[in-house]
């Protein structure tokens, strides 16, 4: 696969709303004020793609628009990477205007660019994945860059930090020291407040399987997978999603490790028994090496969650880990899609056995 380039001090980064636009709202102007700050004490230019900050009601009518974003920041050469404002739930409404677009596939194969963000950003990243470009499921802008307290959380600054020249590459993830509670108050009056900590004492739990396994990385949001394998949010998702291949086949998903979590919907036990079952029907725990599990935002139905995989999983011979430090809860790594890794749970370690960017 492709890889990006890490950014520099001075370069250029795109904010692109492909899903929900909320950045847009004036509700949100302390947290487009707060990340766009954080981002230029990164030594970071900032530009907002015309269509990012035109609110919720507009992005929603016009998806077109929002493809439009994304296809204008793989054009313009002054742009070295791309953040996403935030996920949403209907990303997969831009397939069309980019999947049948030449002019955009030709861009993204072209000018490979860094690219971040996760959630119902999941569909924007398998799109990438097919693309052969290597993207990053990691933080967004205003989950991470725009938070309201005084500083980022620092585990979620070290991995920002990394997509940047200057800063020594890291080479492993390993276990946060804390987890943090999500936010009840994300307005202007609570800028300033910390989240909640609590320290880790978990760490990776390895729930079956050799506890050392190795692989390249394939994943996203549990959720986001269930809704385009099924009718389950949108009517016409599975048909879309169908019509551009976007989820691999069986024997491209073979011998990886698959990465997945949960959203901030946090559903019930039996939601999540059925979006594992959505997996394991297709056949995708047949092929795959080993399953990384994120932790659980807020750590609800930790334990149940963790009893429905060992009662659906217990049958393929894979390994399988939780608690992971990615996705919905915070703080959160950075996954590259197609990096190879080692696993060893012994040493509570994810090993990169490649660097996550390019040097050409």
């Amino acid at each position: 696969m492709q890889k990006a380039k890490r950014l520099k001090v001075g370069d250029k980064v795109a904010i692109v709303s492909l899903s929900s636009g909320m950045l847009g709202e004036t509700a949100n102007a302390h947290n487009l004020d707060i990340g766009t700050k954080r981002l230029q004490e990164f030594g970071l230019e900032v530009a907002f793609m015309p269509n990012t900050l035109k609110g919720l009601d507009y992005l929603q009518r016009h998806p077109e628009k929002r493809a439009e974003d994304l296809k204008a920041a793989f054009l313009d050469p002054s742009i070295k990477g791309i953040i996403c404002a935030i996920g949403g739930d209907d990303t997969y409404r831009l397939l069309p205007y980019l999947m049948d677009d030449e002019d955009f596939l030709t861009a993204v194969k072209q000018n490979p660019k860094l690219f971040t963000g996760f959630s119902d950003t999941t569909i924007n990243h398998l799109l990438f994945y097919k693309l052969g470009l290597s993207t990053y499921y990691g933080p967004s802008f205003v989950t991470d860059l725009a938070d309201i307290s005084n500083e980022m959380l620092p585990y979620t600054k070290n991995w920002f930090a990394n997509f940047i020249e200057g800063q020594k590459e890291l080479t492993e993830i390993k276990p946060s020291e804390f987890w943090y509670e999500e936010r009840t108050d994300f307005s202007k009056a609570a800028v300033g407040t910390k989240r909640v900590k609590h320290r880790e004492t978990r760490g990776y739990e390895s729930l079956q399987g050799p506890t050392s396994f190795s692989g390249s990385l394939f994943g996203g949001c549990l959720d986001s997978f269930y809704d385009i394998l099924t009718t389950a949010r949108y009517s016409d998702e599975k048909e879309i999603c169908e019509t551009y291949g976007l989820f691999p086949s069986n024997e491209q998903l073979k011998g990886k490790i698959l990465f997945l979590e949960t959203s901030e919907e946090k559903p019930k036990p039996e939601e999540f028994r059925k979006m594992l079952e959505t997996l394991k029907v297709r056949g995708v725990f047949d092929v795959v090496k080993g399953v990384l599990f994120g932790k659980p935002q807020d750590e609800v139905f930790y334990e149940e969650y963790k009893q429905v995989i060992k009662e659906e999983l217990d049958d393929f011979p894979l390994s399988v880990v939780c608690n992971v430090n990615f996705g919905h809860a915070f703080p959160r790594a950075v996954l590259a899609y197609g990096i190879e890794v080692e696993v060893a749970i012994e040493n509570q370690c994810i090993l990169f056995m490649e660097s996550l960017f390019t040097n050409k």
